[in-house]
């Protein structure tokens, strides 16, 4: 066993064991951080060797990461947080001002949320104004000038070289594997509502190939349709985060969907130092972590 005082947890160790987790392996893990996968597996068994046990599972057929690595785990992410919030309150200035910022409902409860909290805390001059909407609302209310930026939901190639990606991922037509698609006459199509602009692609573009889709169950909420899916009722859009072992993926019959980004993207012509420190925090977390973790 090695002697207690002799363990250390170093910090960029812990970045790369967190980073595993956040992108699904360390070949992943690596391209986020700029490092060879070879750099990203020394740092991983030098504190392996530190503390003295396995992180990482290397059986095949095994889960990622061993029970100790699990635990560990669950205090690099607290000790992550604190030690950038730390660097960031000897930087900090005598900031004020407000920011009206647009969220959608699936960022509300991720790494934003922890960032934004952060925020608070170092700059508690500063009067965060947060309005959660759907992405094509939120991207309608910057353009009116009612928002000072917004995090949201694109398609990949609608990406602006001024916005600040998040978190990229792909879109899928599913189904349950039990429902027969019919081969000549509408595809039921299971649709988020009017304001979504997987709907507006589904009825605008993709229905150009012969497709005739045919709307029967409606819902605003990713969960709604994930339960209509499992249930048989039709074909949906769902990005990656959404979809769950016993979906099927729709490969032939309907066109390819495009790619997805979650992007910050500001108003136009917005001058705000509040709102420039705020982005700034974010695209630093970004580069340390190589993106941000959505929630599914």
């Amino acid at each position: 066993m090695t002697d207690f005082t002799s363990r250390r947890l170093e910090i960029d160790a812990l970045r790369a064991l967190w980073a595993i987790r956040h992108h699904g392996g360390i070949t992943r893990a690596a391209e986020a951080l700029g490092l060879s996968q070879s750099a990203v597996s020394h740092k991983i068994k030098r504190l392996e060797t530190s503390l003295d046990c396995d992180l990482l599972s290397r059986k095949p057929g095994a889960s990622m990461f061993t029970a100790a690595g699990e635990d560990l785990l669950d205090y690099a992410g607290r000790i992550l947080s604190l030690h950038d919030e730390a660097l960031l309150s000897l930087s900090k200035t005598s900031l004020a001002g407000r920011v009206a910022l647009g969220l959608t409902e699936d960022t509300t409860c991720t790494d934003l949320a922890r960032i934004l909290g952060r925020f608070r805390r170092l700059h508690p001059n500063v009067s965060v104004r947060t309005k959660v909407r759907m992405s094509l609302i939120l991207r309608g209310m910057l353009e009116r000038g009612e928002l000072d930026a917004a995090i949201v939901q694109v398609f990949a190639h609608e990406v602006r070289p001024t916005d600040a990606v998040l978190f990229r991922e792909q879109l899928h037509w599913v189904k349950h594997p039990d429902l027969s698609l019919p081969p000549d006459g509408p595809v039921p199509f299971l649709s988020f509502d009017d304001e979504c602009f997987y709907r507006r692609w589904a009825f605008d573009i993709g229905q150009d190939g012969g497709v005739v889709l045919e709307t029967v169950f409606e819902c605003s909420s990713a969960a709604g349709i994930v339960a209509a899916v499992n249930s048989g009722l039709g074909a949906a859009l769902l990005s990656s985060r959404h979809l769950q072992p016993d979906m099927e993926i729709i490969t032939h019959g309907l066109p390819a969907p495009p790619a997805l980004a979650y992007v910050v993207r500001r108003g136009r012509k917005v001058r705000n130092p509040a709102l420039d420190t705020l982005v700034a925090e974010i695209e630093s977390e970004i580069s340390r972590y190589g993106g941000l973790a959505l929630a599914s």
